[in-house]
């Protein structure tokens, strides 16, 4: 019987043979911890009787959820994690360089086949290109960083073949929104997505990126973007499933007639096409995050925005994903355009998204988000509505001060 993409990481990685709904003892490539879960992980390590991680060089923490501290009790855990990273020799990424998910991918600590764990429940991103990663537990991360070591349950995996090529004004944001919507939050649960066809091939590391960030929010385990296609800046090799791998569904997409799509409040999968709710007031834009905080999301609301101000009504706040993605922005002319429109710029990190600082929504505020969550509270007050949509959505919102179809103007 041929093998999915996860069961042919879990293999390489184990001693047994993958069989789904099993228990694999799997050996662990990277762990990764952030100032929201890296204090309690950290005490976890120690109440396990941990003096010293297995591999020092296969550990990133990054101080990037409430950054700069909000606080003098965050400051403290931020100071926790410092001290940590400089007793065990750990990578460290400190305030302003940026979200961890977009800093393990540019520098290029993880690559395809990998076996990535993650106090985090967007690690899944690192699917893009061809790793098993998936969000722990503080406790699990732990006993990997003690022993080089995880368990898990062998999964299922659903295949998605996106056929077509996407209308122009659509892009990924709004096919992985598309997907969420069919599926629901709980459709794929403790299952893999491998996502293939024509509509991924011609897709970007930023946009396979953004597909690959939002399956948790369908319940999966990890997601695989196909990476034909893909240039990779080193050398690699792809696991590639077998043409006999068993699925428990194949599901296929025509896109081709796909308008954007729109998150409505208050959950990922209560997705509408965008031509059912034009003229909505925004009150408040933020572009960033893990799901679409990098240069093409940045490039796409400045080229709607240049020569034009953000509507007189509107907040539009942007968090790029990382030092690196903004530096690029600075040197092409992006933000300079953005920054001319009205846009105001927090250091790279969560920023808005997390809901613990800088940001917060006021009292019946609809804010047009980027990201990738909009339960009630998530951006910090329950009493505002977050509708999440593509960077070229949120910046039309930002310009119109209302709902605006972004393809119509294509």
């Amino acid at each position: 019987m041929g093998k999915t993409i996860i069961q042919k990481i879990i293999s390489n990685h184990s001693k047994q043979e993958p069989i789904v709904g099993d228990i694999a003892i799997v050996d662990v490539d990277l762990v990764m911890a952030t100032d929201t879960t890296g204090p309690l992980t950290i005490k976890a390590f120690e109440n396990m009787g941990g003096t010293k991680v297995w591999d020092n060089e296969k550990m990133v923490l990054v101080i990037d959820h409430a950054s700069p501290a909000p606080n003098e009790g965050i400051a403290v855990l931020h100071d926790l994690i410092r001290d940590f990273a400089e007793k065990q020799n750990v990578k460290l990424y400190d305030v302003g360089d940026g979200i961890c998910h977009q800093l393990i991918i540019d520098n290029h600590h993880v690559k395809p086949g990998d076996l990535v764990l993650g106090a985090d429940s967007h690690t899944c991103t690192y699917g893009a290109v061809g790793a098993f990663a998936t969000g722990v537990g503080s406790t699990d991360l732990a006993g990997a960083m003690l022993t080089g070591q995880t368990w898990l349950k062998v999964p299922e995996t659903i295949k998605i073949i996106l056929n077509g090529k996407l209308p122009d004004g659509v892009v990924a944001k709004d096919l992985i929104l598309h997907i969420v919507g069919k599926i629901g939050i709980q459709g794929a649960t403790y299952q893999a997505i491998e996502f293939t066809g024509e509509a991924i091939e011609v897709m970007s590391l930023d946009s396979r990126l953004t597909m690959s960030n939002m399956v948790i929010e369908m319940g999966a385990k990890a997601g695989f973007v196909d990476l034909k296609g893909l240039d990779l800046p080193y050398e690699y090799v792809a696991v590639i499933p077998d043409v006999d791998a068993v699925y428990s569904q194949v599901l296929e997409f025509d896109v081709s007639q796909l308008e954007p799509q729109i998150a409505v409040p208050h959950s990922p999968d209560n997705v509408k096409g965008i031509s059912e709710l034009l003229d909505i007031p925004i009150q408040q834009a933020f572009i960033g995050s893990c799901t679409n905080g990098r240069l093409e999301d940045l490039q796409a609301a400045a080229e709607i925005l240049k020569d034009k101000k953000v509507h007189p009504k509107v907040r539009l706040i942007i968090a790029p994903a990382s030092r690196q993605v903004f530096q690029e922005a600075l040197a092409d002319g992006t933000v300079e355009t953005l920054s001319a429109a009205g846009a105001t710029f927090l250091p790279s990190g969560c920023g808005p998204c997390v809901g613990t600082h800088q940001g917060i929504p006021g009292n019946a505020e609809n804010v047009a988000s980027s990201t990738n969550r909009n339960f009630q509270g998530r951006m910090g007050n329950r009493n505002s509505n977050v509708y999440l949509g593509s960077p070229a959505f949120v910046a039309m919102a930002a310009l119109n001060g209302k709902i605006v179809n972004p393809a119509a103007t294509n």
